[in-house]
Order: C-alpha cells, then structure tokens, then sequence
C-alpha cells in the first residue's frame, strides 16, 4: 500500500555561488542576486516538514569573506542544514583551505548521517584536486597527475574545474553501501560533481563510482549540482539528479523539496529546477 507521508522530505538547493561582484554574462552567472534569492528558497522551506536543507557545494564564488553573507542568511532557517563543498568553495587564500569544512559545519569531509531510517553519505569530490590543497601537497600532486592521464586519454570531464576522489573514500563508499544493504537501509549519496550520465562535468573516473552506487540494492538516488544546467538519468534502479544552478540567470531561481517514499521519490521544482516523479519499483 502507497504511504502517502513520506520517509524523508528535504530542501534542495544548488550552487548558489555568491560573491559581491559583476555578473559573469559569458557563464549567465549573477552573483549578487544570490542572497534574494536564498531568502526565497529559505522562506518556502520555512513552514514545510522538512527533516533538512541541504546544500549541494559552490555556496560562494571565491574568496573566504563571502561565506559569512549566505551562511547568515541559511542560519536563519529553524531547519537542520547539511552542507557540501564544491570547486568554488575552495577559491579562497592558501592559509583557509583547511577551515572550508568546518566553516560549512561538517564532521568530516565525507561522512555519514541517519534521518529517520535512511542514510545519507555525504562525499567529497573535491578531494584530489587542483584547488582543495596547495601546490607541494601530496594531493595536489597527484591531482596533477590524474588530470594528465585523462587529458592523454581525450576524455571529456578532463578539466581544472572537476576533482575526484580517493580509493580509500571509494572504499568506505563500497563498505557503507553493504552496510545499509544488509540493514535493509535505503540510501540517498550527496555529492558536488555528477558521475552519470557522462557529461564535462564529471567527477574524474565517476563512470567507476556511478557503477558502483547502480550495482547496491540499498541505492536509490545520487544528488549532486556543479553542472548548473542540470541532468538526470537512471542506472539500474538509481536515479543520478543533478540539480540546477541557483546563480544562473538574471532573474531566475532554481531550488526544490525532494520527497522520499518507499516506492518513489517526488521532486517538486522552483523556477528552473524541473518537478520530477522518480519509481522505486
């Protein structure tokens, strides 16, 4: 029978990209619009049940002071808040790259969290990268590495702006995964960068972890920002949503409430995030 109350209902909200400057018009990009436009979204998420607000990484643009406008603005909700990094979020001054995650109030750089009977792993893209650690870092350095060999092979997501992560993150992904297949737990992965379908703006080797997330049974949907247009597609029975940039556009918005039944996930969209009624079955 349809549980017409669903498991878990959250807000969504991604790439705001906020910074006190001119609009970007080559990229569509306009940044002082950004905290309206977060007041909007906070505001419709305000008297709804949400179990949290999450934000799917570029909450700034660059530089570290920028932070403190639209986290003012996020703190203001009554609603707990679950924060991600991405590549913009760390185009701050060397000496504050090791302050990014806790200024965004996470445990760790990747982790994971419980509400009411699912699990949310949160990840961290960003972690082998150009941007996340300075030059002489053994990341850094092996980012540089990466980012070669794919430039070499002539993939598309080869660019400065994407990162990837570590085996041993792969590996706790894999090992959390199991864990929840075997409490009969659904899973729902946040992250930055999509990893299906492919597209310029994967995570470097994401085709490997989109397999990986297909192939677990406790599975249901990766959600993840960075390609502001946004994208969807289904790998097996989970759904990869990349939802739309909220920067983008001069006049438009895009955030939205994600709804998780045992048999679907409803997403209701604002201004360009599309509405979507994605089967669990």
């Amino acid at each position: 029978m349809r549980h017409e109350e669903p498991r878990l209902r959250l807000g969504i909200i991604a790439d705001p990209q906020y910074a006190d400057r001119d609009p970007d018009t080559d990229l569509n990009r306009y940044f002082r619009e950004v905290p309206a436009r977060l007041e909007q979204a906070i505001t419709h998420f305000e008297p709804l049940p949400l179990d949290a607000i999450i934000v799917l990484g570029d909450l700034i643009d660059r530089d570290f002071e920028n932070f403190s406008t639209v986290l003012g603005i996020l703190e203001r909700s009554r609603h707990p808040r679950i924060l991600l990094p991405g590549n913009h979020d760390f185009l701050v001054s060397a000496d504050r790259l090791h302050d990014i995650h806790a200024t965004l109030g996470m445990p760790a750089p990747y982790y994971q969290h419980r509400l009411n009977g699912v699990r949310l792993l949160v990840t961290e893209g960003n972690e082998i990268s150009l941007f996340s650690s300075p030059k002489g870092d053994p990341r850094h350095v092996e980012a540089e590495a990466r980012l070669a060999a794919l430039k070499a092979e002539g993939v598309a997501n080869a660019q400065t702006w994407n990162a990837g992560i570590s085996q041993t993150q792969e590996d706790w992904i894999r090992a959390r995964l199991t864990e929840a297949e075997a409490a009969c737990e659904p899973v729902l992965l946040l992250g930055h960068y999509p990893i299906h379908p492919p597209s310029d703006h994967n995570l470097w080797d994401g085709e490997r972890l989109a397999d990986l997330v297909a192939t677990s049974p406790a599975s249901v949907a990766y959600l993840c920002g960075h390609q502001h247009a946004g994208n969807y597609a289904r790998l097996g029975n989970t759904h990869f949503v990349n939802f739309c940039g909220m920067v983008d556009t001069p006049e438009t918005s895009a955030f939205a409430v994600l709804s998780l039944f045992d048999d679907r996930i409803e997403i209701e969209g604002f201004g360009r995030e599309p509405s979507r009624i994605l089967s669990l079955t």
